[in-house]
């Protein structure tokens, strides 16, 4: 375990050495200098040296589509509102290049404040999954709190023997389950939300990501949802690697929506990627299949890893809403 990371979660543990999920997962995600998220190095790519590729990393044709569905579902022309991208890896922004179509342009990186404009087209690629998150268990009849201890030898996962004060009122609002289920969640995704919801007064909110329904994440997903991410190899080790492998959890769709229409936000809509692009970027499909070329153009290639239901097309959600001036 590098010994910078570790410092800073001995010293965000409690006096047993013990961290919310929540905690753990914020340093090592966050960290201003040891975090996954900060840390100096490629994360997104198909390369040997990177973590996972994303949609948005696939080229320019993610952009094409986007572009055009943004234009369809807008409620107002483009050019009376500023376009914004949250979650950017730095010199990957997937709209850049698009500032004569907007009133304005700004990318927002992981670390950097979000000054939202009132009017404006919010955009991002999976943001709300890469969100600190905790992790419960429903344990002898109830449901307890996992966290992180932090002791001499490294990291253990432990029962907490009390919730950590952000999780206790949400754990009062859970059901029954079985013994042993576990929910992983992030509570700041939805605090996130809120706070673009809040500054942004009309507009457009698109986020890609993936995720459940609530009745989802409590019935089907019996193990948790967590997962950590290290040169394209999914593992249930959460704590092998702090601040060198990403950590996420699914969504939860419907708590985002309510979190949306909680802030003046309503009519939320979710839809597979799949369907988002087939239904709101058509003409843009279109150009890519009748351009000339044969079957292994790369265009039409990346097509299918964004809209076939075996790729992407499924695997990913879209949850867009818009709110004209009021």
């Amino acid at each position: 375990m590098p010994a910078p990371i570790f410092e800073a979660l001995r010293q965000a543990a409690d006096p047993a050495g013990h961290l919310s999920y929540a905690g753990f997962t914020r340093l090592a995600l966050y960290h201003p200098e040891h975090g996954y998220y900060h840390r100096q190095r490629e994360r997104v790519g198909r390369n040997e040296q990177s973590d996972f590729y994303t949609a948005a990393s696939l080229g320019g044709v993610f952009a094409d589509l986007l572009l055009e569905a943004i234009g369809q579902l807008a409620p107002a022309p483009l050019e009376s509102f500023s376009l914004v991208e949250l979650g950017v890896e730095a010199g990957r922004g997937t709209l850049a290049g698009q500032a004569g179509r907007f009133a304005f342009t700004h990318e927002i990186g992981s670390g950097q404040s979000m000054d939202l404009p009132e009017r404006a087209i919010v955009f991002a690629n999976e943001l709300l999954d890469a969100q600190p998150f905790h992790r419960f268990g429903f344990i002898e009849g109830q449901w307890r709190e996992y966290g992180v201890l932090v002791g001499p030898d490294g990291l253990s996962e432990v029962l907490l023997p009390r919730p950590s004060a952000e999780a206790e009122e949400f754990l009062a609002t859970l059901p029954p389950s079985g013994e042993g289920y576990r929910l992983d969640i992030s509570l700041e995704a939805e605090t996130l939300l809120a706070r673009i919801a809040r500054q942004v007064r009309s507009g457009l909110l698109v986020f890609f990501d993936y995720g459940r329904s609530w009745p989802g994440l409590l019935e089907e997903t019996p193990a948790g949802s967590a997962r950590a991410y290290h040169r394209h190899e999914a593992s249930t080790d959460l704590l092998a690697r702090p601040g060198e492998q990403d950590l996420t959890c699914h969504v939860c769709w419907d708590r985002l929506a309510d979190t949306l229409t909680a802030n003046a936000w309503p009519g939320a809509k979710l839809e597979t990627q799949e369907a988002f692009f087939v239904k709101h970027a058509a003409p843009a499909i279109e150009r890519i299949i009748t351009a000339p070329g044969n079957t292994f153009d790369p265009k039409k290639q990346t097509l299918k890893e964004l809209i076939y239901p075996g790729h992407m097309g499924r695997k990913f959600q879209v949850m867009s809403v818009c709110k004209p001036d009021a």
